[in-house]
């Protein structure tokens, strides 16, 4: 679910920055620690220029580290955060290869080092954000250095000249750019599909932990449900019996409608009680998904009170089939088309897509423009009997989700307050017999 999964997705980004802090800290303590040693067994020891500079630069890092780890528990905007933090990186690196050589240094390999972690913290965009900020840094550095602005630490001021011409500096600037998107880019992919699997985990465990919490109750409420239904039908037949024996009395017929619709709708409920409790295996066919979904959706379209107040969009993809009941299938689709509708108070809109994940799966996407539901409500949705509804047994859903769980599918939830709520449905694909 939404809010579940933005928790938990907050609670990665809050691992992934502090385990960055620390291997920030550890490579400052490294860099020092190497700079101190070589300056300290030299032949003879001394310490020239640029291990000074370094030792500066790990210095900050290691008081940047402790100032990121300070507040990191202390911040929400954990993204922006993280930005700042491997921009300034990006800064810090480009001091390092400054000081080493520039041109000729052997730390820019930094930059793809750094490209690499903001791809698995801030996933694609970050990753490519942070190959240009690197790659302008390289190319103003070099671009500087060759045309005499500046001169790196601890080399000659004619060595780009003597030692390289133009085209290669050229060439190996390209190189370097290239290298650095090329990166970003496989990154950011790799990024965007953990992040993925992750979501379809999350969702997964959220499943597998209502289904548990539900299937103790299950064999209870279906003995349980048969035992009060049978009295039911015994209240109604005597009912009807006592009114064709007895002489008519308006009063006395009016509560005994009273009574049988009474009974008519304990029956609806235990119904759907059995229905939750234990569904009906059912007679699974194949289902060509596109034309099962517009045969529902020209029903429910048309009512005219909800032709005039939503309209109703569709996005279907042709030749996708699923092996299912094709009642449950209707039953699924049309509490979840009634709940969008109830949702809606007014004039809005609901959406119907079809996005197939693979060879494998399909999903199903339900979304309307209602009101949408509250971080409470969307963790209880699931559950029997519960209902933010006047009218209404509080089992649709929970119905749902047994059907969709029978057929070794998943059903997640998105929502937002006053901007409306989307239900997925993802169901297993079939293969076309013919």
């Amino acid at each position: 679910m939404k809010i579940d999964s933005q928790n938990k997705l907050q609670l990665d980004q809050y691992r992934k920055l502090k385990w960055l802090i620390f291997f920030r800290g550890l490579f400052a303590a490294v860099l020092l620690g190497s700079a101190v040693l070589v300056g300290f067994h030299g032949n003879p020891p001394f310490f020239n220029s640029s291990l000074l500079f370094i030792c500066y630069i790990a210095i900050a890092v290691l008081i940047l580290s402790m100032v990121y780890a300070f507040v990191l528990p202390h911040t929400s905007q954990l993204v922006r955060f993280g930005y700042v933090q491997i921009f300034f990186d990006t800064l810090l690196i480009t001091c390092i290869i400054f000081v080493t050589g520039s041109f000729s240094s052997i730390f820019s390999f930094l930059y793809i080092v750094v490209i690499i972690y903001a791809g698995m913290v801030l996933s694609r965009r970050g990753g490519m954000f942070i190959a240009f900020c690197c790659s302008v840094q390289y190319g103003v550095l070099i671009a500087l250095e060759f045309q005499g602005g500046i001169y790196p630490v601890g080399v000659e001021v004619d060595f780009i000249f003597t030692n390289y011409n133009w085209n290669y500096v050229l060439y190996k600037l390209f190189i370097t750019i290239v290298a650095c998107f090329g990166v970003a880019f496989l990154i950011g992919f790799l990024a965007e599909q953990e992040r993925r699997a992750k979501k379809d985990l999350w969702a997964m465990e959220d499943q597998v932990k209502r289904v548990e919490r539900l299937a103790a109750i299950g064999e209870m409420a279906s003995g349980l449900a048969h035992e009060i239904k049978n009295p039911l039908a015994s209240l109604s037949g005597s009912i009807q019996f006592l009114r064709e024996d007895i002489p008519y009395d308006p009063d006395r017929d009016r509560l005994m409608d009273i009574i049988l619709r009474e009974v008519d709708r304990l029956t609806a409920l235990v119904n759907d009680f059995l229905m939750f409790a234990k569904p009906h295996p059912g007679q699974a066919k194949i289902v060509e998904l596109d034309v099962a979904l517009e045969e529902i959706l020209n029903v429910f379209t048309s009512d005219n009170r909800r032709n005039k107040r939503i309209k109703v969009t569709r996005q279907l993809a042709e030749g996708i089939l699923i092996k299912i009941d094709p009642e449950h299938f209707r039953q699924v689709v049309w509490n979840l088309l009634l709940n969008a509708d109830e949702a809606i108070e007014s004039e809005g809109r609901i959406d119907i897509k079809m996005v197939p994940v693979d060879k494998t799966y399909v999903c199903i996407i339900i979304s309307d423009t209602g009101c949408g539901m509250t971080d409470e409500t969307i963790k209880s949705i699931f559950d029997p009997f519960f209902t933010a509804k006047p009218k209404g047994t509080g089992l649709g859903l929970s119905i749902v989700q047994r059907i969709i769980t029978s057929y070794n599918g998943l059903i997640d939830v998105q929502s937002s307050l006053e901007k409306g709520t989307s239900f997925t449905v993802k169901l297993r694909r079939a293969i076309n017999p013919r």
